[in-house]
């Protein structure tokens, strides 16, 4: 039924009813993305469940009927970041090669989520199938390779610390390691980063192959 006119012959236009949104809006994408907004923008210790139903604009009551916890909301964060991490080359492509795809992917992934680097790092697996499958995927291409079950997850772990180091320092300051007025007593690593800003390669990206080639050098042995 349309509104009835004034006495002026304007029509009375009724107002949409103050409030919060509907629960309706609320599902494990809009939390997820608020989430990740919440930590990538203001750092881990911000998230709280309190600050995330602020985000979206609904009670904390509203909230708790989706996500049971910050930890369940942490575990679909993981999710979602390690949707974007390349796993598909083992059983496909060489495992050097495999192995290479895998770790550039996983360390561009968090370089775009170093605030995540520190959370992810230690969050327990059990809760993010991804994670879980990604893992079989590196251990079955390590087994067909014929490496000893005893090895496999101390590889994973080494080439996720260098991973995750790595993600964080394509995030530092170009000047970092500029040495400033100290650099006239340090003339071999003075140089050494001059010859190295010389080439015009980013330091990050450099130090991220060398350090690949020499862990896959280690662990498969030459290529």
């Amino acid at each position: 039924m349309s509104a009835p006119p004034m006495a002026d012959g304007r029509t009375i236009v009724p107002r949409r009813r103050a409030g919060r949104p509907s629960n309706a809006v609320l599902d494990r994408t809009h939390i997820t993305t608020a989430a990740l907004g919440i930590v990538s923008e203001r750092g881990y210790p911000a998230l709280t469940m309190a600050a995330l139903a602020r985000q979206l604009g609904v009670s904390p009551s509203a909230l708790y009927n989706h996500a049971s916890s910050k930890q369940e909301v942490l575990q679909w964060v993981q999710e979602h970041v390690m949707s974007g991490v390349d796993s598909t080359g083992f059983g496909q492509v060489p495992l050097r090669e495999a192995l290479r795809r895998w770790a550039r992917s996983y360390r561009d992934v968090f370089a775009e989520h170093a605030p995540l680097i520190p959370v992810v790092a230690v969050l327990p697996v059990a809760g993010s199938p991804r994670t879980l499958r990604m893992y079989e995927a590196v251990a079955e291409g390590l087994s067909t390779e014929g490496w000893h079950p005893e090895r496999i997850v101390p590889a994973i772990v080494a080439l996720e610390s260098f991973i995750f180091g790595s993600a964080l320092d394509a995030t530092a300051p170009l000047d970092i390691l500029d040495p400033g007025q100290h650099a006239s007593a340090l003339p071999v690593f003075a140089g050494a980063l001059q010859a190295q800003r010389a080439t015009g390669a980013g330091p990050a990206d450099t130090a991220f192959e060398l350090g690949l080639d020499a862990l896959l050098t280690g662990m498969l042995g030459p290529a």
